[in-house]
Formats: structure tokens, C-alpha cells, sequence
């Protein structure tokens, strides 16, 4: 597989970028430090996460760790500005106020080859390292960009997959791909380019995951791509939390997960385990980043990839059309974690 994740399970550092509340700089070096303490060794950050902030954090909580001792992932697209901005007026197009508490340092777009070089080079420094391993492409997709997205996502293959083609090329980075929360684009940058797999959040999840089990995950399994699943817990609603898709959750998904749930008592399954198991199931599946803010869930989430989950109770989903027939689960593909 071209995307590789160490122990199938890394930490992605959007919380760290103040996602939803301002946390103490204490509180978030403690939870990189939880991570690392339990085995984790992949950490996936993005310029956008509090306009650097999470950058920043994960730079310092890192820096005392040899550097080939973990797998570093960040994105491109974006340029974080010296001058500043309202972070509560900020542009994020279906996903706005999610950072709210972030740094107010402007954020523009840039998906050119020139854009991106550079903000590689900012993330580096940030991130106090001398290399990345791989680059995800960020957000050329409607949910940022409305109706302008196909335009944004031809700048994009034409801009920042050249530039980060070459420099996989060069063995400067280990691959790319884009980091995007729809299928679409996914689908599309296998027509357009030779990216090494794709950074999806929330699409192949215990709650959403038909779309991506259509075309885009067959297809990367026949090419040998990996695919990286953010956001397991589809933000939070899995988790016992109040969000989906990064916003308050529609009733229709709080009732879909109340289903879940009396599933998930029957046979006595936490939901958080099951959401986290059956996203590394597939075979296409490099592994899953779930977020966190608090050192506790660190350790909670590494106990639930592997809390033992009876075959019935993934057959009694299927059967009640809580998930898809043909999703591969647990039971039937058994993940070297």
C-alpha cells in the first residue's frame, strides 16, 4: 500500500487548532504526549487548524522525539497571513466558526504550485522539522467552495498535484493525495493525476459510508492506494458528542445513531469501538485518525480498535439497513492492527 500509517491508528491535530473551545497549551502538548506515550507514531496537522496553531503545538510537543521515529502528514491549499482577521467572520464556507478560537491570522487560498512550495515551507518551520512524509491537498471541494469547486479543483491538480508530484518524485516526500470531507473529488483526482491515496473525513464511517463503497475505495484497492479516514466519529456524534459534519447534528442522524445504539446495547457493544473498527476494516483502509483534545481519549480509543466485537452484532446492522450489505467488517476481514 503507498500510504502506510504506523499501528493503523495516528492522531489528527485538528482539536489542537482550538476546534470547537479554546484549550490550554498544557492540556494540548499533554494530549500529543498521551498519544505518543501509547504507541502512536502517525500525527496529521493542516495550516488551517486555528490558522497554525495546531502546527505550533504539535512542533513543540514533537521536538523532543527523533524525527524518524514517527510519520508526519500536513496540508496544502491555504496560506496562513501575518496580518490579522475575525476569526467569527472568517470564510470557511459550510464549516463556518470551527475555529473561532484559533489564532486570527488571515487564511487565504492558494492551490498554485508557487502556494504550495511555500506553504510547505511555512508548515515546516512551524512543525520544527526538516521533512515531511506526506502532503494532503486540502478542501478543493464544494463544501469550501460552493459551485466554484470543479475550478478550484482543476487549479489544484494543475498547481499543487504538479508540485507535489515532482517532489515525491525527488523522494522528497513519501506521497500525496488530497485531504478533502467528500468523495467526489477523490473520484476525479484518479482521472487527472497519480496520487499515492486520499485523507477523507467522515465518508467512510459507521454513519456514511455508501458513497465511498460505490467507486473511490474498489478503485484504490485495485490501485494499491491508501486511504486514511478522519474523523470516525463523524465529529463527534459517535462519540456520544452533538456534532456531525463539523455542525450541530440534523435530527435525522441523531435518530440513525439512537438505532445504532439500542443495536449496540443488545449485544453489548460500546459504539465508539464499533464506529472505529468498522472504518479500519476495509481492506483499502490505511488507517483512521481520530481526534482528540484530552489525554484520556487517547487511551480510551487505542483500547477500542481492539474490544472484541461478536460477528452477529455487525450482521444485526446489516440486516437492519444500519449499514451497507457489502461493507466489509471485523468479522470477515480481520485488520493487522
Amino acid at each position: 500500500m503507498r500510504i502506510t500509517i504506523p499501528s493503523r491508528i495516528g492522531f489528527g491535530t485538528a482539536p489542537l487548532g482550538n476546534m470547537y473551545r479554546a484549550i490550554p497549551d498544557d492540556e494540548a502538548l499533554a494530549t500529543v504526549d498521551a498519544a505518543w506515550q501509547s504507541g502512536i507514531r502517525y500525527f496529521d496537522a493542516a495550516p488551517l487548524y486555528g490558522a497554525g496553531l495546531a502546527e505550533l503545538r504539535l512542533g513543540e510537543a514533537l521536538a523532543a522525539h527523533p524525527r524518524d521515529q514517527y510519520v508526519l502528514g500536513t496540508k496544502v491549499g491555504r496560506l496562513i497571513l501575518d496580518e490579522h482577521e475575525s476569526t467569527a467572520e472568517r470564510d470557511l464556507g459550510e464549516k463556518g466558526g470551527l475555529f473561532e478560537y484559533g489564532l486570527p491570522n488571515k487564511i487565504v487560498y492558494d492551490y498554485t504550485e508557487e502556494g504550495t512550495l511555500r506553504s510547505i515551507e511555512a508548515s515546516l518551520k512551524r512543525l520544527r522539522t526538516d521533512r515531511l512524509d506526506y502532503v494532503w491537498i486540502h478542501d478543493p471541494a464544494v463544501d469550501f467552495h460552493g459551485d466554484n469547486w470543479r475550478a478550484v479543483f482543476e487549479e489544484a491538480m494543475s498547481g499543487a498535484a504538479k508540485a507535489l508530484t515532482r517532489l515525491r518524485d525527488e523522494g522528497a516526500i513519501k506521497g500525496w493525495g488530497l485531504g478533502v470531507n467528500r468523495v467526489e473529488p477523490c473520484e476525479l483526482a484518479l482521472e487527472r493525476a497519480d496520487p499515492d491515496g486520499f485523507l477523507i473525513a467522515g465518508r467512510y464511517t459507521l454513519l456514511d459510508h455508501e458513497a465511498a463503497l460505490r467507486k473511490l475505495l474498489p478503485a484504490c484497492e485495485t490501485r494499491n492506494l491508501g486511504i486514511v479516514v478522519g474523523g470516525p466519529y463523524n465529529s463527534g456524534l459517535l462519540a456520544g458528542g452533538t456534532h456531525f459534519e463539523y455542525q450541530l447534528a440534523p435530527q435525522a442522524m441523531i435518530d440513525r445513531v439512537a438505532r445504532i445504539k439500542e443495536v449496540c446495547a443488545r449485544f453489548g457493544v460500546d459504539i465508539r469501538a464499533a464506529a472505529l473498527q468498522f472504518s479500519l476494516a476495509h481492506p483499502a483502509v490505511a488507517g483512521i485518525i481520530p481526534g482528540a483534545s484530552r489525554p484520556s481519549r487517547i487511551v480510551e480509543n487505542q483500547t477500542l480498535i481492539t474490544a472484541p466485537i461478536p460477528a452477529a452484532f455487525w450482521q444485526q446492522l446489516k440486516s437492519a439497513n444500519l449499514i451497507a450489505a457489502h461493507a466489509p467488517t471485523p468479522d470477515e476481514v480481520a485488520p493487522a492492527l
